[in-house]
């Protein structure tokens, strides 16, 4: 599908609890982002298209044949029926397709609801060499779904550049409130974009997502590889309400910056002025894996269409937030996914997948 350069009109980013056509991942293929655990990560990857695929299809990218022929062989022995499963040979550098996967954003007009894809361009957190391929896969999808495209673009000076983002550092109630961190978007170390404000970032936000207010929190969690992805601290779980992330041990490195993001949720609104609803959720204790603190947390959650899918940590505060979630989606199964092994990797559930609206 052709890109178009004009801001959308009229469209929106949906919250991630309206319908799902489907989940869009990427098998694991790349050893380097689990060095020396890359064996079970097939299997818990299994484990959540087989939670998954009772209510929407997965959309699954892989490197090429021979990997699709392997994933097959492990889906289908995790009892999952392939017939819900759709496999695309779009090779990417690594697997967290929440952050380089297209932002879908949908329009209501006359009774019927229209869908396209915003396409930001993805540097690999600023940190890596390798992301060439995770960049192209928002215009390979647009392509191979139809759906038109746009690629958020802001001038500077005479000279149009396209603007780095990561689905991980955002997360909105599907009614024109976005929330995210500073220490993300605007930190002045990062080099995702440079020279940009705080109120450039809300002026794109508000072209191309619909976007009416933004959240600005402050700081992420210890281990975050991405310098501050709120999916790791706050989500929205319907368009009033927030789960935090709370660290009860003052001791820890998380305490602080939790709280302070707790006490700026407290004076914050939504787009309507309406105060919102913040309802703590725990901290598994530090996890750390050959001396490097992992940014294990259950705020990384992902809600699907029948499920919500919960990174757990064999950890006694696992049962505590399994609980919590269970009490705000009473209408889903609330299921927790071992994810000690995959969060060596620096990235749980929400990381890896991008949900497609229906």
């Amino acid at each position: 599908m052709p890109r178009v350069h004009r801001p959308p009109s009229g469209f929106c980013m949906p919250a991630e609890w309206e319908p799902h056509h489907a989940t869009w991942i990427a098998w694991p293929h790349n050893r380097e982002d689990w060095p020396g655990k890359f064996a079970p990560i097939a299997w818990v990857y299994a484990e959540i298209v087989r939670h998954l695929h009772h209510g929407e299809r997965v959309c699954i990218l892989v490197q090429n044949d021979r990997l699709r022929s392997r994933a097959r062989r492990v889906l289908k022995r995790a009892g999952v029926d392939l017939d819900q499963i759709d496999f695309f040979p779009f090779p990417t550098d690594r697997v967290w397709a929440r952050d380089f996967g297209p932002i879908f954003i949908k329009r209501e007009s006359l009774g019927r609801s229209e869908f396209a894809i915003t396409n930001w361009k993805f540097n690999a957190w600023a940190k890596y060499r390798n992301w060439r391929r995770d960049n192209a896969i928002p215009s390979r999808i647009s392509q191979a779904i139809k759906l038109k495209q746009w690629e958020p673009q802001v001038r500077t000076g005479k000279q149009l550049r396209r603007v780095v983002l990561e689905g991980g550092s955002i997360d909105v109630n599907g009614k024109g409130t976005l929330m995210t961190t500073e220490e993300c978007l605007l930190s002045p170390v990062q080099e995702r974009n440079p020279g940009l404000s705080r109120g450039d970032m809300e002026r794109v936000f508000a072209q191309y997502l619909g976007i009416r207010k933004v959240l600005w929190l402050r700081n992420g969690i210890a281990g975050d590889d991405t310098h501050g992805h709120v999916d790791d601290l706050a989500r929205f779980v319907n368009p009033t309400t927030v789960v935090v992330a709370q660290e009860t041990d003052a001791g820890d490195v998380n305490y602080r910056p939790l709280r302070e993001n707790l006490e700026l949720l407290k004076t914050m609104t939504d787009q309507d002025g309406r105060q919102l609803e913040i309802v703590p959720l725990p901290m598994p204790r530090p996890l750390f894996f050959n001396g490097q603190r992992l940014p294990a947390s259950y705020a990384n959650f992902y809600i699907g269409n029948s499920a919500v899918l919960v990174p757990t940590f064999n950890d006694p505060h696992d049962r505590d937030a399994l609980s919590v979630l269970a009490w705000l989606f009473p209408e889903r199964n609330v299921v927790g996914i071992h994810s000690v092994d995959l969060v060596w990797g620096l990235g749980t559930l929400h990381c890896l997948s991008q949900p497609q609206p229906r």
